[in-house]
Order: structure tokens, then sequence, then C-alpha cells
């Protein structure tokens, strides 16, 4: 009778922790930026510290995305209790407000990457139990947080031992078609801002870019729809990383540029950054 009377307490101890309104100042960005955070289950009665994953929502969402949308309390507390995955914490930023993205404007007036390792990453490693070294952090997102994940883990592979993006935003793919999108936006512009621009924000570029020495230092898995509006980013970047041989995971699967999609990868999203996280 006593069991049967402690099963819902003992029910509830095993699941997670989700919060999805929290604040970090940056005066980088002049604001107040939200972020939600996922606490795994035991979090607020050990003493261990946790690995990390940040989690990028897409263009259009902001910090709520993968809670609302993406379920990642249910998903991450049954990918934990099953063992496909090690318990971390999942910080997930707010690329919404003010301006939409996660990468520096071309004109230098705001400055999103560099609230984003400057700010925000060492608040939430102070503020939560983090394991800080690069094997225990991670990097994912969908569509333009896909984007942001190659983006971030291209440019600071030193940070992150797993980027997972997931019908990513992969950049322009050509030169031309940065020219063309830019001065869309930016009449005037210098051309020689342009070329800066695309070579460090086409993941394209900056994988045909990539010295020898940086192939192996982060682990990929990219995943995208056969239905995916984007599939001719991830495609290429495949390609690219096989022609310059970096390894890498490169998945297809049956669907498209939805949440139904997402929700899919994510469990596989967590399986994959726990094998860097444990001693694989």
């Amino acid at each position: 009778m006593l069991v049967l009377l402690l099963c819902p307490f003992l029910l509830q101890a095993q699941t997670g922790k989700v919060y999805d309104n929290l604040l970090v100042s940056s005066k980088i960005l002049k604001s107040d930026r939200k972020y939600a955070v996922y606490l795994p289950p035991g979090y607020e009665t050990s003493d261990r510290s946790y690995p990390i994953l940040y989690l990028l929502h897409g263009s259009g969402d902001d910090q709520t995305g993968w809670v609302q949308f993406g379920e990642v309390l249910n998903i991450t507390d049954k990918a934990i209790a099953d063992g496909t995955a090690t318990p971390m914490i999942i910080v997930m930023p707010d690329a919404n407000t003010g301006r939409r993205g996660y990468f520096n404007d071309i004109k230098g007036d705001w400055n999103y990457e560099d609230f984003f390792f400057k700010e925000l990453v060492p608040f939430v490693e102070k503020k939560y139990r983090v394991k800080s070294d690069k094997r225990f952090r991670a990097i994912a997102g969908l569509s333009m947080g896909g984007g942001g994940s190659f983006m971030y883990a291209l440019h600071h592979p030193e940070m992150f031992s797993s980027a997972c993006p997931l019908s990513a935003s992969v950049g322009p793919l050509t030169l031309d078609d940065a020219r063309t999108s830019i001065t869309k936006n930016n009449p005037g512009i210098a051309d020689s801002l342009i070329v800066n621009y695309y070579n460090r924000h086409s993941a394209i570029a900056l994988i045909n870019n990539m010295p020898d020495s940086q192939k192996k230092a982060v682990r990929w898995y990219i995943d995208d729809g056969d239905d995916d509006f984007l599939y001719e980013g991830n495609c290429l970047v495949h390609i690219a990383m096989r022609k310059k041989e970096i390894p890498h995971e490169f998945r297809i699967r049956d669907g498209a540029h939805t949440w139904t999609y997402w929700r899919a990868s994510l469990p596989n999203v967590l399986e994959f950054v726990s094998q860097a996280f444990h001693q694989y």
C-alpha cells in the first residue's frame, strides 16, 4: 500500500523541468533577452554538474518554440529514462526580438552572435551547474536555428563537441546569391562587405575554406526532410563535406519543414550529442 501511495511522487521525481520566460541582460543588444531552459530530472536535488545543449529555434518562433511545439520536456525526459541520452541542460535563447536572426548585422549595429558568445554562454554556464569543457557542450537547431548551428560551430569549433543542424538555412549558396539578397535590404552597400559577409555566413564557403586541422574538430549530424524546401542547401553542404573529407552524419528522412519532422529529429539529436558527452 505504501509503495502504491508513493508511486505518483516517484514518477514526478523522474521528470525534468522547463522554464520558458527567463531573462539575461545584454549590454551588446541594449536589452533584456529571454531564454528558456530545460533542467534534467534530479537537477534540483543533486550537486552534480551537467553537459549542455544549446537548442536554437527557427524563424517566426522564439525561446518557447522548442518548449511548446517541440515538446522538449517530454522527449528529453523519455530519452534520458530510456538511456539513449545522458542527463543534460538544454538552453533555448530568443532570437526573434528586436531583430530576427542569430548573426551580427552586416552594418554592425545588431550583434547577436557577439551577445551569444560573450554574454549568454558565460551567464548561463555560471548560473547553472554546467560542465564547461568543449566536450560537454553541443549546439543544434532547426531552420534559421539550423543555420545558427552551422555558423556557430564553424566559427567556434573550439566551443562545441557536436553540432546538429536540422532542416537548416545554410546561408547564401553562391556569392551572387549573397549580393542579390544583401543589396535588396542594403542598397549601395560596399561589395567588399558583401564578400566578407558571404565568406563568414555561407556554410558552403566556410566548409570549402576549412583548414585540414579543423576537419575533425566538431561531430556533425545533419538532418533534412525529403520534401523540405531547403533541401538544396543541405545537400550541397553534404557534398562539400564529402569532397573536403569532413566526417559527418547526413540523414534524409520522410517529411517536410514541419514540427512533426523536428519532433522526430530531437531524439536522434539527443542521442548523438550524448555520444560525445559519454566516453564513446
